[in-house]
């Protein structure tokens, strides 16, 4: 099967020290993680984003992981998982000269997943993430 990753040059800004050539396969990381966990989509504020994942031991490993691995080239990330009352929610934080970088991927975690929504009583600064039927 041949998946076609649309490469979104915004969602990886020019610090970002990952070889060009594995940017995409990361990218296509994140889209796997997104499409399979996503449940909703927080911005409270203009540098922070909160996902809403699936929770799973699973899910929470994955999502490590590759948090662990995108802070090891776009080390401007924060990234912090937190398990708390039966959920599972991955915070991500970006310096404000990077809420472009934040605004791509919120738009990428909410795109591809039928289910995930943007929750409507937290301010967002970026655009609105598309959802089912956009």
């Amino acid at each position: 099967m041949t998946q076609d990753i649309t490469f979104d040059r915004q969602w990886v800004p020019p610090a970002c020290s990952l070889p060009t050539t594995e940017r995409p396969l990361r990218v296509a990381e994140f889209d796997a993680l997104f499409a399979e966990a996503v449940q909703a989509v927080q911005r409270p504020e203009p540098a922070r984003l909160h996902l809403q994942l699936a929770s799973s031991p699973q899910t929470a490993a994955r999502a490590a992981e590759l948090a662990a691995r995108e802070n090891g080239c776009c080390s401007f990330f924060a990234f912090t998982l937190t398990i708390a009352d039966g959920g599972l929610t991955l915070a991500v934080a970006v310096p404000p000269e990077q809420t472009g970088v934040l605004d791509a991927l919120q738009t990428r975690a909410a795109g591809p997943v039928s289910g995930a929504r943007d929750v409507p009583d937290q301010p967002s600064a970026g655009p609105p993430a598309p959802g089912p039927g956009r």
